[in-house]
């Protein structure tokens, strides 16, 4: 039996249609989403998994956020000033900023807030090792001293995805950073009901009406969050069928991602509406493992690589629907000023090649052990194609297919592939995840402070610090192209491509806002 069909008895189970659901849904009381995945980690700056993001967006405000544009605008902030000599950063807090317990946001609560995201998130780390510290003048005033000047301090609190820099109180930002906030007291525009969640079934949000929107007009995450529906139920369903005909039949609302074969039966319902909220797009990688062998040589990963033909992913996890998909053979996105197509040459397809160049590089039968979640249909067939590959250059692989959860916990673990560890797992990043060399995850070389894997490149690190500290675009894009050629040589990351990840709502849904994830915020029933 498939597994989409063992799925179908328990995911149903977590279908709950109401009678009165629409009547709820046309004044705006209620909206029943399905995410992506299972929300197993609440705290969204701890982990970079995008389930945990799109909930910090409910929860928690920023200080900046990225417009369409890309530019950082002030959102918690009322406004930003510097010293003259580039090493003090003075921000004002705008008034009315409150907790969901009632306490007001303090500008001591903002800076405990920075500097434990500082301490895990990789951009955060690059800011992080030139602060001396993360302060507070007076109530509303945050005051940052850095070592040096850091002119992309404001692009930095405004990163849109990864661990995002989210003000928590003082006392929740000061716990031990080794484990997530399971207490979730934001001052964004929905109070998360504890009492209402059950991990793996279903979660709830109620606007918090003590929230003070920004009047601009929203752009991305910057500007006016206006909270128009009263309540929001996530419903966790996990088979892409079942999750299809409670859309159809108006047991839920919206449903975040459309597996692409499901995507002309949702087309022809004319209650629902099928479109693109991220037209930034999702590009899909191929993580090594840099602790063992055999991927703890570099030569072996561009052996590997070599062979790789983007279109074999592409079109599995898009249906064969090249209209939603692009080859991008670099290490940012294409479409972006950095994502030029260096990696062309490094990445042919020629499988013969491949086979040729990885006997050169002195693989020698070493176990490659591929951790695949097969609850994610946007993933989990990057995994079977890289076994069908690995297969084909005579490597001694093995496919471990299991929940997404699962692998985020087994990714962690140091052991060798053989004695319980890994050797490669899939996923997909949000292109603004990585458009510049401080927030990439994929290419930075942080060590064990990084993204999983363990990649380690001290010549990565001090380009991306030279990026930082140079004033003029024109010098960064000369150390970017830099470090992009250095990563190409390394091969920590492989990316396979650019596509898009469709949603579908019921019709009269309106104000859904292009962006880096689901905001909330705007949307309203007509």
């Amino acid at each position: 039996m498939k597994r989409r069909d063992i799925l179908k008895a328990g995911a149903a189970a977590a279908v709950l249609p109401s009678r009165h659901a629409i009547a709820a849904n046309r004044d705006n009381k209620l909206l029943r989403y399905v995410p992506t995945a299972d929300l197993s980690v609440l705290d969204p700056s701890w982990t970079t998994t995008q389930v945990s993001i799109t909930h910090g967006y409910y929860v928690f405000d920023t200080l900046f956020a990225l417009d369409a544009g890309q530019t950082p605008r002030p959102q918690m902030a009322e406004s930003a000033s510097v010293s003259e000599d580039g090493r003090t950063w003075s921000i004002r807090l705008r008034d009315g900023l409150t907790f969901h317990d009632g306490e007001k946001v303090l500008a001591r609560d903002a800076a405990a807030s920075l500097r434990r995201w500082a301490a895990r998130d990789v951009y955060g780390q690059a800011l992080g090792a030139v602060v001396e510290a993360f302060g507070a003048r007076d109530d509303r005033t945050i005051e940052i001293k850095l070592k040096r000047p850091f002119p992309l301090l404001l692009d930095t609190l405004a990163k849109p995805n990864g661990m995002l820099p989210v003000v928590m109180p003082e006392r929740l930002a000061n716990t031990d950073l080794t484990k997530p906030n399971t207490e979730m007291i934001g001052s964004g525009p929905y109070r998360f009901l504890k009492n209402e969640f059950v991990a793996g079934s279903s979660g709830a949000y109620q606007k918090f009406d003590k929230y003070v929107p920004r009047q601009e007009q929203p752009s991305w995450a910057s500007g006016g969050k206006h909270a128009k529906i009263e309540r929001y139920e996530w419903k966790i369903i996990p088979d892409s069928s079942t999750a299809a005909s409670a859309l159809s039949k108006g047991e839920v609302d919206w449903w975040e991602q459309v597996q692409p074969d499901l995507l002309p039966m949702l087309r022809k319902n004319p209650d629902l509406v099928v479109t693109n909220f991220n037209t930034v797009g999702f590009f899909g990688t191929m993580r090594f493992n840099h602790l063992h062998p055999p991927f703890n040589n570099a030569a072996i990963r561009r052996a590997v690589r070599l062979g790789m033909n983007q279109d074999d992913y592409m079109s599995a996890v898009t249906g064969n629907d090249s209209s939603i998909y692009r080859a991008c053979k670099a290490l940012f996105p294409c479409g972006t000023p950095y994502g030029e197509e260096l990696g062309r040459d490094g990445m042919t397809g020629d499988v013969a090649a491949a086979k040729k160049a990885l006997a050169a590089a002195g693989y020698k039968g070493e176990k490659v052990v591929i951790l695949n979640p097969a609850d994610i249909p946007t993933i989990g067939p990057f995994g079977q194609v890289t076994f069908d590959y690995l297969k084909q250059l005579g490597m001694n692989v093995e496919l471990q297919e299991m929940d997404w959860n699962t692998l985020a916990q087994r990714r962690t673990k140091a052991e060798a592939p053989d004695k319980g560890g890994w050797s490669i797992f899939h996923n997909w990043w949000l292109g603004s995840s990585f458009v510049n060399p401080a927030i990439s995850p994929i290419l930075r070389g942080l060590g064990a402070k990084g993204w999983a894997g363990w990649y380690t490149d001290d010549k990565i690190e001090q380009l991306n610090e030279q990026w930082t500290s140079v004033a003029t675009d024109e010098e960064r894009s000369k150390i970017v192209r830099a470090m992009h050629v250095h990563g190409l040589e390394m091969a920590p990351t492989v990316v396979l491509g650019r596509f898009f990840i469709l949603t579908s709502h019921r019709k009269g849904l309106t104000g859904l806002l292009e962006g880096t994830a689901p905001f909330p915020w705007n949307l309203s029933w007509s």
